[in-house]
Formats: structure tokens, sequence, C-alpha cells
């Protein structure tokens, strides 16, 4: 059991580093609107992306990387609120086939730099 809850922690680890990476991100470049779910895939990555099409490769990329085809992530604004979650299967911590474990981030940005 020990060994099934540590890797469900270094999941749980794993998404909240991307999250946050992609907040930062977001934070970034709060002019641009990041709203994007994995049902549809990512901008590509080409020389003439921009950075907010670059941003959500990345997130993509990630996600993948860390949890496989199954793992699902998106991005959420509702006015200044953005909301990042990302999910993965987690049968083993669940001892359930289909378990899924979510992470989900939220945060208040804002595209003036003098106010939240």
């Amino acid at each position: 059991n020990a060994l099934k809850y540590t890797n469900s922690a270094r999941m749980t680890s794993q998404a909240s580093f991307i999250a946050y990476d992609m907040l930062d991100r977001v934070r970034a470049n709060a002019s641009a609107d990041y709203t994007w779910d994995r049902a549809s895939l990512a901008p590509p990555n080409t020389s003439i992306a921009g950075v907010r099409d670059l941003d959500l490769h990345d997130f993509e990329t990630n996600i993948i990387g860390f949890a496989g085809d199954n793992a699902k992530g998106s991005v959420a604004i509702s006015g200044h609120e953005v909301t990042i979650s990302i999910s993965w299967e987690d049968a083993r911590a669940a001892s359930n086939p289909g378990a899924r474990e979510t992470f989900t981030l939220s945060s208040r940005v804002t595209t003036n730099a003098g106010s939240l």
C-alpha cells in the first residue's frame, strides 16, 4: 500500500508543477485567451506559432508526458478567474479499474499590473 500511495502522491505533485507552470504562463500573457481542454488538440509547435499557442502545446505535451494519453487537462477562464485542471488514471492507488484522480488549481489573474 505504501508504494501505491507514494506513486499517487508523486503524480499529484507532478500535476501541481504542470498546473502552476501553466498558471505562470497565463499570468505572463494575461491578455490572451488560454481557454482550452484536451478534447481539442493543442495548437501545433511551429515557427509561426504565437506565445499562447506554444504555451498550450507545452501544457498538453507535459500532461501526456507525465500521465499518458488517457490524461486530460483544461484551462478555463471566467473574468479574472483561471481554473486549471489535470486528471489522470489512478487505478493503482484506488484499486479500482478506471479510477481517476484530478488536480485543480484556481487563481485570479489580471490584465492590469496595478489591480487584482
